[in-house]
């Protein structure tokens, strides 16, 4: 058929960190399979789209980043369409679908793709796919499958209707599909379930949202359960004592069991190979760390460590300091934050190069091109890859090595394994069928791609592989704990030491990447600052930061306003450099008028995880701040009978409902700000 004849669409993306940009790729390249031709663009080539004049379906395929911004690669496109001139029948022609990815984790879920479906119905243009809100959260698949298994008819009837009926409003209605799975809204719930209602601006009951697929064998809405905790592989019991159940013969992230184990499978498009590798021999020359992103780069010396924690039963929450005087350019204000750049552990780097076979190559340089015979649209060499760079520096500085393998990954893995069992648990891991299978052994633990080859020996991927399909190794964000009033040249952070327990894929846990490496770098024993009269004593270790300023979460620019922080555990951070900031302009003017201030902050226990709390409590005393109010969930309450929030407070959220007088007040009638950091 020529080209001419099948149906088109325009597929535009907006990613960040490459997700959404690989997600429409893959759409593009099943496309042809399905009989469509997609133009992709990305959102910022606008010389190559026309929304203006655009007569076939457009499909979105959006990431949001930071604190709910667009991605840099969709600003400009958000701008323009947010332009108040335009008409409301701006794009009455343009029929559009969306998927927009997000994490619930974060605040402002998906908001760049519910911004962009805004202001597209705002201007006219009307939906002709139900809009999918994938959630990292909990799995991106749980929404993409299902979405895209319906996409397809949709636009071709889409394309039918556009070109035979010439009445647009007619045309531009919303078609249904029946090949869209039936998925019943089911939002996950921290906390106690009964006490959490939908929200009706995250996930309208027309949409695809974070739910179970309708195939699940309970019904969505009647668990708590989610779907990732149910494995396909059902595990064989015999009865044991007293009714007890003993597991005689499980599935493993190795082996599955009936009815998975039976099942015809459907198997993910194999992506396309498109870049060659290949090594030059050279003398080894240390190579120095050099961001690959356009950020603004700082090298600066921590001056202060403190253990703010106490005992082993809570986890150990660091404060750093930074000594910034030799950065004069490096100005934050309360509510920023900044990136840490950190490497990938070198023994987890060692372990992978002798995986892969590469040992004796660590130090050799590393060319990258595109193969000529690659059928990848768009193909070109990562731009976070440097050209030329030690192969030791690139599994280094350059691949999260750590990152959780996607099911592409796993289906690429799949054509260089040899064993016949192996190759099929991969394919069963990467398919429709094994979904909660993938969730549950892959996903919920977060393997790493070590880890997953460490469980299939007979799998020798090339390093090509690993290149074209790992993302980025991101710099970590972190609040600034801190204000420049209080302390000019300096800048402080907290975090907690982040641990991965020991699973069935994984015989020993780890400590995250940033936080283990940053623990490393002070400990042992905490020794600093370190006194620069003492003789002989080490340089204080160095990180990268690079400043990520914000304009959002910043004090009310009307200090007469009063505000609310709520910040359990490490969530306080930002708000101590609030109340220090606060307390330094109540010094500067003595006569202002300042408004109230509350803090939620909630820990587990007084004595050993009460973050900042001499300092929380000579801001009280000095009358910074107004009001105090901290719980902490496993200190023992006077009367285990009566409800939290009658007795002891034992969560943030339930002093927020002895106070929710106060807090509607503030909110509502004195226009006041409220601040969440979680």
């Amino acid at each position: 058929m020529p080209r001419e004849a099948k149906p088109r669409f325009v597929l535009l993306y907006g990613s960040q960190k490459g997700q959404a940009q690989s997600i429409a790729e893959g759409v593009a390249e099943e496309a042809e399979e399905r009989g469509l031709v997609a133009d992709l663009c990305c959102l910022d080539q606008s010389e190559k789209y026309n929304l203006e004049t655009e007569r076939a379906p457009v499909v979105f395929v959006v990431s949001t980043t930071g604190d709910g911004e667009p991605p840099d690669n969709a600003l400009r496109f958000v701008k323009s369409i947010k332009e108040r001139t335009l008409s409301p029948d701006h794009y009455k022609h343009l029929l559009y679908a969306l998927l927009a990815l997000g994490d619930t984790n974060y605040a402002n879920f998906c908001n760049c793709g519910k911004t962009i479906e805004r202001r597209l119905q705002q201007l006219g243009a009307k939906q002709f796919y139900p809009t999918g809100y994938a959630d990292d959260g909990v799995g991106l698949e749980l929404v993409i499958d299902p979405w895209l298994e319906g996409l397809w008819n949709a636009i071709k009837d889409a394309v039918s209707k556009m070109a035979s009926d010439g009445n647009r409003d007619d045309a531009a209605r919303e078609i249904p599909d029946p090949s869209l799975p039936d998925v019943q809204l089911n939002l996950l719930s921290i906390g106690d379930k009964q006490n959490r209602e939908p929200d009706s601006e995250y996930a309208p009951p027309s949409v695809v949202s974070d739910a179970r697929p309708a195939s699940s064998a309970v019904s969505a809405g009647l668990t708590s359960r989610p779907t990732s905790a149910v494995s396909t592989s059902t595990p064989k019991t015999q009865a044991r004592g007293e009714g007890a159940a003993h597991v005689s013969l499980a599935a493993s992230l190795r082996s599955s069991l009936p009815p998975l184990s039976e099942s015809s499978l459907n198997v993910p498009a194999l992506p396309p190979p498109y870049l060659d590798v290949t090594f030059r021999e050279t003398d080894a020359v240390e190579q120095a760390f050099e961001p690959s992103s356009k950020e603004t780069l700082y090298q600066v010396p921590i001056s202060k460590a403190v253990q703010l924690s106490k005992g082993d039963s809570v986890k150990t929450a660091l404060l750093l300091e930074l000594d910034i005087s030799g950065c004069p350019s490096l100005t934050y204000q309360p509510g920023d934050a900044f990136d840490v750049f950190c490497p990938n552990r070198a023994e987890e780097v060692d372990q992978l190069l002798h995986r892969l076979g590469l040992q004796d190559q660590r130090n050799h340089r590393v060319q990258i091109t595109l193969r000529e015979d690659t059928k990848k649209k768009g193909a070109q060499v990562p731009p976070h890859i440097p050209q030329n760079v030690p192969l030791l520096f690139l599994l280094t500085w350059c691949l999260e090595i750590r990152s959780v393998p996607k099911k592409a990954f796993l289906r690429a893995l799949v054509e260089h394994t040899s064993d016949s069992g192996q190759r099929r648990r991969l394919q069963e891991l990467c398919s429709k069928q094994g979904a909660s299978d993938y969730s549950l052994y892959v996903r919920e633990p977060s393997l790493s791609v070590s880890e997953l080859l460490a469980a299939f020996p007979s799998c020798s991927p090339p390093l090509s592989l690993l290149i074209e399909l790992l993302p980025k190794l991101q710099p970590r964000p972190y609040s600034a704990a801190s204000s420049r009033l209080r302390h000019p040249e300096k800048l402080r952070f907290v975090f907690s030491v982040v641990d991965f327990p020991a699973c069935s894929g994984r015989p020993a846990g780890r400590r995250g990447l940033c936080t283990g490496w940053l623990s490393d770098l002070v400990n042992p024993g905490l020794a600093l600052p370190v006194k620069a009269e003492s003789p002989g004593s080490p340089a204080p270790p160095k990180i990268h930061v690079s400043l990520r300023p914000n304009c959002s979460f910043r004090l009310p620019p009307d200090p007469s306003v009063p505000f609310i922080m709520i910040g359990p555990g490490t969530g306080v951070a930002p708000f101590i450099g609030f109340l220090q900031q606060r307390e330094e302009e109540r010094t500067e003017k003595p006569e202002a008028e300042f408004g109230e201030t509350w803090l939620f902050f909630g820990c587990r226990y007084r004595d050993r995880d009460y973050l900042f709390r001499e300092e929380l409590e000579h801001f009280v005393s000095s009358g910074t701040l107004n009001h105090l109010k901290v719980c902490f969930s496993r200190e023992d309450r006077k009367d285990e009978q009566e409800p939290p929030s009658a007795a002891q407070p034992r969560y943030v959220q339930h002093n927020l409902l002895l106070c929710r007088q106060q807090v509607s007040d503030i909110l509502l009638r004195q226009n006041g700000y409220i601040y969440v950091c979680g």
